[in-house]
């Protein structure tokens, strides 16, 4: 995907790379999410925090990108902010030290609160200039501003490929007009299917490849 001469990456690992800023984006990863069901009693497994930390090493490790942007709801609820979450983040920034943080905040942002200080983060709000020269803007509500490329999140998009007999539904990345969406980066979320909706281009991920689907 090209924006005003330089490529807009998209990783199959549910991520944006712009190596032309050096640039690392993700959205809605939910840290801590698991820990907040089963903290009202839900059984669900862990380990899904280590995941997602791990995924974020390996996205640093092969983009060597110098500014990871989180694109809102980087924590789930105020439940995730237990020392069995944000001691993980805290260890996981201090091995990343080189890299700049930002989180944009997102509707469970607002609810969680920000990440402690010892994780490293800068937090704004919503819109944050990511290149001013060519109009990029990263949101977490998705959103159309004049004049600029939108990336956002919040959405959770998916797309469901096959019929009644068997399917099978995928994160995906989709744009409609001057707006680009992420999938969830979170290993534990849910999805909206975005199947019918009027969009200009879609590109489903099955963590391996990206693909195109004719819309």
């Amino acid at each position: 995907m090209l924006h005003q001469g330089f490529a807009l990456t998209l990783l199959p690992d549910r991520a944006v790379f712009i190596e032309a800023l050096s640039l690392l984006l993700v959205a809605d990863v939910h840290l801590g999410k698991a820990r907040s069901f089963r903290s009202l009693g839900v059984p669900v497994p862990g380990g899904t925090t280590d995941e997602n930390l791990r995924r974020l090493d390996q996205l640093l490790e092969s983009t060597q990108a110098s500014t990871l942007v989180v694109l809102g709801d980087l924590l789930h609820s105020a439940a995730s902010r237990h020392p069995e979450v944000t001691d993980k983040l805290a260890q996981w920034r201090r091995q990343h030290a080189q890299v700049r943080c930002i989180l944009v905040r997102g509707n469970h942002d607002d609810r969680a609160g920000d990440p402690p200080q010892e994780c490293g983060f800068e937090v704004v709000d919503e819109p944050l200039a990511l290149d001013a020269s060519s109009g990029l803007v990263g949101c977490h509500e998705p959103c159309h501003i004049e004049g600029a490329l939108v990336l956002a999140g919040h959405q959770h998009p998916a797309y469901r490929l096959g019929d009644r007999v068997g399917s099978i539904r995928l994160p995906c990345f989709y744009r409609l007009g001057n707006l680009v969406v992420l999938p969830a980066f979170g290993e534990f979320t849910g999805g909206w299917s975005v199947n019918g909706q009027a969009l200009d281009e879609v590109f489903l991920t099955d963590s391996t490849r990206v693909y195109a689907i004719p819309t």
